[in-house]
């Protein structure tokens, strides 16, 4: 028979596993955190599927050395992570609960200890609650000094062992799905004007974020923001329908990647906006487009575009049988890990693109005989990976990738009914349990290739 010939990635490509804070930790109320805008979202009846909250989640916060072992034993060398700002401080800009920053290092002991690089994000979503009570968090620009003190103190002292850092997590949720749509927390639903101004505070304090690291990150400290761009999939892989679909491409994202890699707003999108475009003040955008040393990428799926009348991007709708994870918004569509980073490294310019995000997230049993056989995940990520691999091969600059997620945690405002893990968490009694895509995926950073 044939050898089969590796589908190898490039040498020192990184592999590793992401989670976020508010998921996995718990310990929603103790040693001083305060309450995020996430635990106040799940008090409110019907916000959160089940009722379900962030109290305990899956014990990380007293369970993070079992965590990592596992992490090592199944051979990953990265994992990203998030802090909790209102764990650090408890009133978004007041005093410091210095054992939230104790609990950090404590953490990151950990990691070195079982020889994880940490990739830290310091802001996942979990804004803290007093903010938002005090003047309408990311609405006012007052966020923005907030978060920067929040910044530097983060970096001040975690920045001697921390040299990869991530600003903001995907700043599309958490101002226009929970400030417009109102699925995300605060759940509001809210004017135009008033979305585009916090999605202009979020970038503001990206920058402050980028500043941080470089004023105090010292010797070898990286900093990027992770985005998610909504993706356009070119329908006929030709001329006229890749063109529409990096125009498209450029369309939906302009707000965020474009404003953060061009130092200024297209005309287009404030044509768009008209009388709802975001207040810009002098500096604003120096600070948001401050040089940043990589881009990180959250991507699960993609919409399908053709050149219509005069090659103009025409949209398709998925049909009702289109193939999806159990999480109806996340249609199975491979070349996703193609086309997004390809599109965002023309559009932004990046040299360096981490996937920071990928995954898929199912409705599962629990473990039988000690396993979950999610062979739907496995086919998922392996179809991903090949065309991230066809990406590389053409040149585009992806240097590594981070599973979303490491374990099964509280999926937002699915609560703990949708499992994105490739290790399984019994959420009665917190056992941990490698999915089969667990040991699948262990292979694939052993040998950094598909198998």
């Amino acid at each position: 028979m044939p050898r089969i010939r590796p589908l190898s990635f490039p040498k020192r490509f990184l592999w590793g596993f992401a989670a976020a804070a508010p998921q996995i930790e718990g310990a929603a109320f103790l040693d001083g955190k305060g309450p995020s805008i996430w635990d106040e979202f799940a008090r409110q009846p019907g916000r959160v599927k089940n009722g379900h909250d962030l109290i305990q989640a899956c014990d990380h916060y007293h369970r993070f050395a079992e965590d990592f072992k596992l992490m090592r034993d199944l051979g990953a060398k990265h994992y990203r992570l998030s802090l909790a700002w209102p764990r650090i401080f408890p009133d978004g800009d007041g005093a410091l609960n210095q054992r939230g920053l104790d609990f950090y290092h404590r953490l990151l002991d950990s990691m070195e200890d079982h020889g994880l690089t940490p990739w830290v994000t310091m802001f996942h979503w979990d804004l803290p609650q007093a903010l938002e009570a005090r003047y309408g968090g990311w609405r006012d620009r007052r966020v923005v000094a907030a978060f920067a003190r929040y910044a530097d103190t983060v970096v001040k002292a975690l920045g001697g062992r921390v040299k990869n850092w991530i600003t903001l997590n995907e700043i599309f949720c958490f101002t226009q799905l929970a400030y417009g749509y109102g699925v995300k927390a605060p759940g509001l639903r809210l004017a135009d004007d008033v979305v585009n101004a916090t999605c202009h505070h979020a970038l503001l304090c990206h920058g402050e974020g980028v500043r941080a690291v470089r004023e105090h990150g010292g010797r070898g400290a990286r900093v990027g923001l992770t985005d998610n761009p909504v993706v356009s999939l070119p329908l006929l892989e030709t001329t006229p329908d890749i063109a529409a679909a990096r125009l498209q491409f450029k369309r939906d994202n302009w707000r965020v990647l474009d404003a953060v890699s061009h130092g200024h707003y297209d005309p287009a999108y404030l044509r768009a906006a008209g009388r709802n475009r975001p207040v810009v003040r002098k500096g604003d955008f120096a600070l948001i487009s401050a040089p940043t040393d990589f881009l990180g990428l959250n991507l699960y799926c993609g919409t399908f575009v053709r050149a219509g009348k005069r090659g103009a991007p025409e949209k398709l709708a998925m049909p009702p049988s289109f193939p999806e994870a159990s999480t109806t918004w996340l249609k199975i569509t491979p070349q996703t890990l193609y086309w997004g980073p390809r599109f965002a490294a023309e559009l932004s310019g990046a040299k360096t693109i981490y996937i920071t995000e990928n995954g898929c997230g199912y409705r599962e049993p629990d473990p039988v005989d000690g396993e979950v056989q999610d062979l739907h995940r496995r086919d998922f990520l392996r179809n991903y990976l090949l065309e991230l691999r066809r990406a590389i091969t053409d040149g585009v600059p992806v240097k590594g990738y981070f599973l979303w997620s490491f374990m099964d945690n509280f999926e937002w405002e699915d609560g703990y009914d949708m499992r994105f893990g490739a290790v399984h968490c019994d959420f009665k009694t917190l056992k941990r349990t490698p999915k089969l895509s667990a040991r699948w995926y262990a292979e694939v950073m052993a040998r950094n290739a598909l198998v």
